[in-house]
Order: structure tokens, then C-alpha cells, then sequence
């Protein structure tokens, strides 16, 4: 099974003081952290220091974590433009045509993993901001409709959410929170 990974679609390049900020924030959450390169951070950060009172009973981090803003300027631009290369209209969904994303993910698929990544990913957008793009597994289409904060469901090429940090966090308080893979 894949890891799970979340990615935040951005209107624009991230401001090098917003990005300062999240730098900071995530050395500060972290008991590991490494920066690859600007905008780019290798990490390991407990449930608990999310904000989580249940880590499923895992007391160690999971697995790393990256963290890497991407698009035109800042790096992985190959990886941002095959990523939107799909043809759906994102503007239509969100409000905006994305220039920019960052992508959390973990390394590992246990069930701690898919909490951390989805409370690491409303974390940096309460920093540099964004709409979340979750893809859906089989099911939770129901499971997240009417959630605070959710600002679309697409269902084509594939089911996905679009939301804000708030949408986030109110997915992982329902019953059986997990992200597709």
C-alpha cells in the first residue's frame, strides 16, 4: 500500500518570509528536521505535538516526512506540472488556477501515518494557506460532504475533495479517518 500524501494547491509562489515561518514552525514541531533544499523539508514529528489525542497507540513516529513546496521558481517543477498536466479545471473547483502546491507525505501507510499527514497538511496551510485536494477512496465521498470547510467534490478523472485546514481537521475527527492510497 502506498503512503499517504496530501497536496496543497497554491494561487501563487509562497513569499520568502511565509516560508521563513514555515521553515521555523516545522523545525519546532519536529524531533527530526532537515531542509534539502529551500521550500523542501525531510521531517519526523508525533501525533501528539499535531494536536492528536489518540495516536492509535503508537508512541514512536511512524516514518519520516517530506514536506516540498513545488512549481515554477522553487523546484520540482517537472513534478507540479505532471501532477496538473490532467486537464481538469481547477479554477471551476477552487477559485484559482494553481502555480504552485505543497505535497505532504509519509513514508509509510500505518494508520498513525495517514493522521499525521492529514495533521501536518492543515498545520502548513494555516501558513502559507491553500486549498487542500484529497484524493477519495471508494465510500467517503458520504463521509465528507457537509464537512466544515470542504469547497468542492470532483468525481472525474477521479474522486477528490478540495478544502481548507478547518476541512481537514473535521475529516480526521470522523469514525475511521483514513486517506486513500
Amino acid at each position: 500500500m502506498s503512503p499517504p500524501v496530501l497536496t496543497i494547491e497554491l494561487a501563487g509562489p509562497v513569499p520568502p518570509g511565509t516560508m521563513q515561518r514555515l521553515r521555523d514552525h516545522l523545525a519546532c514541531l519536529a524531533w527530526y528536521f532537515e531542509e534539502s533544499r529551500v521550500g523542501a523539508y525531510d521531517l519526523c514529528v508525533r501525533a501528539d505535538r499535531l494536536g492528536a489525542t489518540d495516536d492509535g497507540g503508537e508512541e514512536e513516529p511512524p516514518c519520516p516526512f517530506t514536506v516540498s513546496i513545488m512549481g515554477p521558481g522553487i523546484g520540482d517543477e517537472e513534478l507540479f506540472d505532471a501532477e496538473h498536466d490532467d486537464e481538469v479545471d481547477r479554477e471551476s473547483l477552487i477559485g484559482f488556477t494553481p502555480t504552485h502546491a505543497v505535497t505532504v507525505m509519509a513514508s509509510a501507510s500505518r494508520p498513525v501515518s495517514h493522521l499525521v499527514t492529514a495533521l501536518l497538511t492543515a498545520t502548513v496551510m494555516d501558513i502559507v494557506g491553500g486549498v487542500v485536494c484529497a484524493e477519495l477512496a471508494d465510500g467517503q465521498r458520504s463521509v465528507v460532504a457537509g464537512l466544515p470547510g470542504l469547497v468542492a467534490l470532483a468525481s472525474s478523472p477521479w474522486p477528490e475533495a478540495y478544502g481548507s485546514a478547518e476541512f481537514v481537521r473535521a475529516w480526521v475527527r470522523r469514525p475511521g479517518f483514513r486517506l486513500a492510497t
